[in-house]
């Protein structure tokens, strides 16, 4: 554990336990990942003229002690390492698979054309889109449904290289 609090966010100097600092009274300036703390008001006049704060003025606050610090960094650590459960697949990954979602061209037309037109000299029919885009979606439904299985909400690359290989046989 450090021998100091935090440090000044002006100077760096470092802030002790049990000790009085300073914030600013701006909001935008104690939110969580800001938080900005001074160890003078010296310190924190010099963020007002980058801040540009209407109407402010500093707060005098009271550092923690080293056990009230090193509770609030367990519970922290604690409140991280609770997983956060994604919905199961049935819920909401299929709920809007079925048909509430709009029927939109997924290409860009003119670079399909364009494509096509440079590696085989033909041209393209204006249904190559509806199939494109069907296509698509399909393998969008199925990455999705991937990312589901992953407990993650985010689709990624992987899961669409993981739907391609699998489904598709695709090797890039």
């Amino acid at each position: 554990m450090s021998s100091f609090w935090r440090r000044c966010s002006s100077c760096k100097r470092e802030i002790a336990f049990e000790k009085t600092y300073w914030t600013c009274s701006v909001s935008t300036c104690n939110r969580k990942r800001t938080a900005l703390q001074f160890c003078s008001v010296r310190c924190w006049e010099a963020h007002l003229p980058v801040a540009r704060h209407r109407d402010a003025w500093a707060e005098e606050q009271r550092s923690p002690s080293r056990a009230q610090w090193a509770d609030e960094q367990m519970q922290a650590a604690n409140a991280e390492s609770r997983r956060r459960l994604v919905r199961p697949a049935a819920t909401r990954a299929d709920a809007k698979l079925d048909g509430d979602v709009p029927l939109d061209t997924l290409v860009v037309v003119t670079k399909i054309k364009n494509y096509i037109r440079a590696r085989g000299d033909m041209k393209t029919s204006d249904r190559v889109m509806d199939a494109l885009s069907a296509h698509l979606r399909q393998i969008a439904d199925r990455a999705i449904r991937e990312a589901v299985r992953n407990e993650r909400k985010t689709v990624l690359d992987r899961d669409v290289r993981a739907v391609l290989e699998r489904d598709f046989i695709y090797k890039p």
